[in-house]
């Protein structure tokens, strides 16, 4: 076969190559722009829902910012002089009622975001110091069965203290337990131990203490929790005359 046979039968392999393209792109027209616009379609929510995620997670940024702000709030007793144009609460009880209608608002309204997620733990915390309980514990569970795994460790951390409170030890102890095996960044295991110490030492329960205490001194010699507990095995003696 010359040279010139090959590059016809080439270029007829070219033609009918283009041309069953072309036979098939009209024949599947509809198709192919159904197609188009279904692709389109689904892109253009993607983006919308992208652009519209932000701008939410842009308002509850700015709301649990002023809930935050409600939060910080320092208190002042009746007749304590106050600087002009500085805002006070009365008691722990006034700022937390404050500060919790906020941050449940933010929770509620954005809860898919962020800054919402947070705002519940806090609306959790809110809760316990106006002494409601049991929204409080309802409110913290909520939270620490989310995804959120360092969110969920505080939640369970403010659970037990709340346990704590009311009475049920025995439920403390075992989420402080939960907390020493799944440790998190922001609730390390020596974090759960002290409290767990503490526990003990409050039942009159010191042996106990004392084990823990001994255990996170060799464990984390140089961390924090480590220091605190040598310094609880031995405390600094008391100076003379109370100097």
């Amino acid at each position: 076969m010359d040279q010139q046979t090959k590059q016809a039968l080439k270029h007829d392999q070219f033609v009918d190559t283009t041309n069953h393209g072309l036979e098939w792109a009209s024949e599947n027209r509809r198709s192919v722009i159904v197609t188009s616009a279904i692709v389109l379609a689904a892109i253009l929510v993607v983006v919308g829902g992208v652009l519209l995620y932000n701008s939410r997670a842009n308002q509850a940024s700015v709301a649990f910012g002023a809930a935050m702000q409600a939060y910080q709030t320092p208190l002042a007793a009746p007749g304590q002089p106050v600087p002009p144009g500085v805002k006070t609460y009365a008691s722990v009880t006034e700022r937390a009622k404050a500060a919790n209608d906020l941050f449940m608002g933010v929770a509620d309204k954005y809860g898919m975001t962020p800054d919402g997620r947070v705002a519940r733990y806090f609306g959790g915390l809110t809760y316990m110091e106006q002494g409601n309980n049991a929204t409080a514990e309802s409110t913290l569970k909520t939270v620490a069965g989310g995804w959120n795994g360092d969110l969920a460790a505080l939640a369970n951390l403010s659970l037990a203290q709340l346990y704590r409170q009311t009475g049920r030890d025995s439920q403390a102890i075992d989420l402080y337990n939960q907390l020493t095996a799944k440790p998190t960044s922001t609730v390390p295991a020596g974090l759960a131990q002290l409290q767990l110490a503490e526990l003990y030492e409050t039942e009159g329960k010191p042996d106990l203490a004392k084990k823990i205490y001994a255990q996170l001194k060799d464990k984390d010699a140089k961390g924090p929790a480590g220091a605190l507990a040598a310094q609880k095995l031995n405390p600094t003696p008391a100076a003379p005359g109370g100097q």
